[in-house]
């Protein structure tokens, strides 16, 4: 094993993403809960939730910890009778 690799905790690394499940909000907007992560954010519109969620991150990671990638799933739900 090259020197410069240490065995580390899986709960110490950084991770490389961090994803969102992203619900539309009945008020209007959206909701995002991270998977995996205490971190939940709301946005009035698209553009407006991402800001929002590398906000979020930013806040719940110190330095240089935070994942490179944030994904958002949109998750929609619908309900229709036959």
């Amino acid at each position: 094993m090259p020197a410069n690799i240490v065995n580390k905790p899986l709960r110490d690394m950084k991770p490389v993403e961090i994803i969102f499940e992203v619900t539309e909000a009945h008020e209007g907007g959206y909701d995002a809960r991270a998977l995996g992560h205490s971190i939940f954010t709301q946005g009035e519109d698209w553009n407006d939730l991402k800001e929002m969620a590398r906000d979020a991150v930013r806040c719940h990671f110190e330095g240089d910890t935070a994942p490179r990638v944030i994904r958002l799933r949109l998750a929609r739900q619908e309900s229709m009778g036959l």
